[in-house]
């Protein structure tokens, strides 16, 4: 029961749509309607408001810090399945007929609540291959491998786990790949 319980309040937590509810109450506009149609950071920053984009990541980053850490100090054997819980809640809202965002920011604070360390390697792979890019989406591409292939040099374990969570965020990018592939993708302006 107390599984069942801590999957769905994970879920539900992944789930608030941040990018959609403050870009609908301080800018009165839908975040669908904005550049990709994406409710993330990302594409928040994109409306043009840094303020309310950066909101928007802290808020979904916490998200997933929140019900990591206290599943992690009580109920430890479930950190997993609650950390995909939260960030299939971020992925497919069921506020938003299931379309939500690409879970990258859901995905960092997952990795700062298991291991800090896992989540210095997200960030530092992402913004080197950012500021060599200027591509969010590639540079989420190659932080999420980051993991896996550092698991692998030190035979850590949890290999499966951050394997299917580079292949979610895969999916979840699919279209930028397809941009990316055909020189189509929008660069970002993180600052």
């Amino acid at each position: 029961m107390d599984y069942l319980i801590i999957i769905i309040i994970s879920y539900l937590l992944g789930s608030i749509p941040f990018g959609y509810i403050l870009t609908k109450f301080f800018l009165k506009k839908d975040i669908r309607n904005i550049g990709s149609g994406n409710i993330g950071a990302t594409n928040v920053l994109r409306s043009g408001n840094k303020i309310i984009g950066y909101l928007t990541l802290s808020l979904d980053i916490l998200k997933a810090i929140i019900p990591v850490i206290y599943i992690k100090l009580n109920y430890p054997d479930l950190i997993y399945i609650t950390s995909l819980s939260v960030f299939l809640g971020h992925v497919f809202p069921v506020w938003l007929k299931f379309k939500g965002g690409k879970g990258v920011a859901t995905y960092v604070g997952i990795l700062f609540s298991v291991n800090i360390i896992f989540g210095s390697i997200f960030v530092f792979s992402w913004l080197i291959i950012f500021f060599i890019s200027k591509y969010s989406s590639l540079s989420s591409l190659f932080a999420s491998i980051s993991i896996p292939i550092y698991l692998i040099i030190i035979k850590g374990d949890q290999l499966i786990f951050y394997s299917t969570m580079f292949i979610l965020i895969f999916y979840t990018h699919r279209e930028n790949i397809k941009r990316l592939k055909n020189k189509e993708e929008s660069k970002s302006n993180i600052y």
